[in-house]
């Protein structure tokens, strides 16, 4: 039996998109026919097209439009797709929401994985490479990248 997440995270579904959406941002039980029920919400891998498809309907937003204002910001996303840390959270320094009523939870991941790439170098050169892109309750848009644990 396959475990598409794993082999997703695992760099070996180059073509494949992961989607996390959050049981406070999507319910529709409906979307458990199409990914693994995990804790706070449904994870799907499927093809590209479908997938990026998939997150426009669930979003009201182009996936690759998302990623892109989302790579001005870096900030943690966890290696299961599923949570991640804010930039926004506790920043009580004058640069960003010092609300700590403020809900930081997930709404959704957008990922995809890059094969490695060694005329590239850097991160891409050690292996193949997860992108991901998480949006905040808060609505601010982050992202985080790291080597594929094969």
């Amino acid at each position: 039996m396959s475990d598409p997440r794993a082999e997703f995270l695992a760099g070996e579904r180059p073509d494949d998109v992961a989607l996390f959406l959050a049981d406070s941002y999507v319910e529709d039980d409906r979307l458990e026919q199409f990914g693994e029920p995990v804790e706070g919400g449904v994870l799907i891998v499927v093809d590209g097209e479908s997938g990026r498809n998939a997150f426009k309907a669930a979003t009201g937003t182009d996936a690759m439009a998302f990623a892109k204002s989302a790579m001005a910001t870096e900030s943690q996303i966890d290696d299961d797709l599923t949570d991640g840390v804010c930039p926004e959270e506790g920043d009580s320094d004058g640069g960003g929401d010092a609300d700590e009523s403020t809900d930081h939870g997930v709404q959704f991941v957008f990922a995809f994985a890059e094969e490695q790439n060694e005329d590239v170098g850097g991160l891409y050169a050690e292996g193949d490479v997860v992108h991901a892109y998480a949006k905040c309750d808060c609505g601010t848009a982050y992202s985080d990248r790291w080597t594929a644990e094969p």
